[in-house]
């Protein structure tokens, strides 16, 4: 028989550096997964998503965003520079998107967003730390 604290999840925190800002406009808006499905779309399959104001300086290049007790375990996280503060990632006529945007692992994106594949990291710890690049097409 299995005793309920060995049956406890482990939990961590993580870290998220996020820089590359063109301004300090809006928000950044991220969405937290743990599996492929709806990667990178925030349509209810995500763990959590989360939006910070840009309220620093312009002198300030980062920010960072900080997710509290994780289940350990594999994530990949999807950004965008919401510089209107709509709390949508605008894009063109062609579906191109207008506004900054990142992901995990910062695999390069050519056409379409990138994979969860490509942007799962683990969070095997207490405390992670990952850096993402934001990317303006």
């Amino acid at each position: 028989m299995v005793s309920a604290q060995a049956q406890a999840e482990f939990t961590g925190n993580l870290t998220v550096e996020i820089d590359g800002f063109r301004d300090r406009s809006g928000q950044v808006c991220l969405a937290l997964f743990s599996g492929s499905q709806g990667f990178p779309e925030v349509d209810g399959d995500e763990v959590s998503t989360q939006c910070v104001s840009l309220s620093e300086p312009i002198s300030e290049a980062s920010t960072i965003v900080t997710l509290d007790n994780l289940t350990l375990g594999n994530y990949a996280i999807a950004l965008y520079h919401d510089s209107n503060g709509d709390a949508v990632l605008n894009t063109n006529q062609w579906g191109i998107p207008t506004e900054g945007f990142g992901f995990s692992n910062n695999p390069p994106v050519t056409i379409g967003p990138a994979s969860y594949q490509d942007s799962m990291f683990l969070l095997a710890g207490t405390n992670t730390t990952i850096q993402i690049t934001l990317q303006y097409l």
